[in-house]
């Protein structure tokens, strides 16, 4: 089941530096919300603190709050590993496991967080296979590595492995970024199938494609180099990029600025 987010004046640190400062926003659950922004506004460590990946970087803290139905995944006694569970990610980069299988790669997060048979295993890699769109293109070499896919069967592959463990919220920073125009199309066609089950969150640079994904979009900035980001406005996409509230959300969407 897919869960709202709710996030309420939130600011993130690395050591001293503020990265993002003061932010609020409510993600519906079975949508797609976009961040855009020029480069070094927050978009991504933001996007880190709805699992709390943001703390793995030495230095990284965070106040205010953020819920996923409710549960505060900053409260006294959650565990960041439990909260990554309902919180899956997918990198800017394709990063299968190397030394892994297709098989494997996608078993991986079931193994550490259950006892499966393996008939239960292998409905549920041909399950998320088949959820990722990739199915059809693997089954007959399960077993070779993961490594030896193209670069988009590679982000699919993450995508399987991702949604395997049964997330509620799926983050995607930039997921399309290193892949070629078909790959990312691909990409795209299964946010818009993967939205029917998941809460999804994608950072994107590519105006085009936020329209293209997107039911809400988020506009990130900041006021000068060195300052912390600030969300600017959120709205449905459709408003944001024909009537945005407010002037530098459309500077940044004409390509004046970014």
């Amino acid at each position: 089941m897919a869960k709202r987010i709710d996030v309420s004046g939130l600011t993130a640190y690395y050591g001293s530096h503020k990265a993002i400062e003061d932010i609020s926003m409510t993600v519906e659950p079975r949508s797609v919300t976009a961040f855009i922004g020029p480069s070094g506004c927050g978009k991504s460590t933001f996007l880190r603190t709805l699992n709390r990946m943001h703390e793995v970087t030495p230095g990284g803290r965070v106040e205010g709050k953020v819920l996923l139905d409710d549960e505060d995944l900053y409260g006294s006694g959650v565990d960041p590993v439990s909260v990554r569970r309902e919180v899956g990610m997918v990198f800017q980069r394709p990063n299968p496991f190397p030394t892994m299988s297709i098989y494997d790669n996608v078993a991986a997060g079931l193994r550490l967080n259950g006892n499966y048979k393996k008939s239960e295993l292998s409905d549920i890699v041909e399950k998320s296979l088949k959820g990722a769109n990739l199915w059809n293109e693997v089954k007959d070499r399960l077993n070779k590595p993961g490594s030896g896919l193209s670069g988009g069967q590679q982000q699919r592959l993450c995508i399987a492995r991702a949604i395997a463990v049964e997330p509620k919220v799926l983050l995607m920073d930039e997921p399309c970024s290193a892949l070629d125009p078909i790959s990312t199309l691909a990409i795209e066609d299964l946010i818009g199938e993967l939205k029917e089950r998941f809460t999804i969150v994608i950072v994107t640079h590519n105006m085009q494609q936020a329209a293209r994904v997107s039911d809400r979009t988020a506009f990130f900035n900041l006021a000068a180099v060195g300052q912390p980001g600030r969300l600017i406005e959120i709205d449905d996409t459709e408003r944001i990029f024909s009537n945005p509230s407010v002037q530098a959300t459309e500077d940044y969407i004409s390509g004046r600025f970014g």
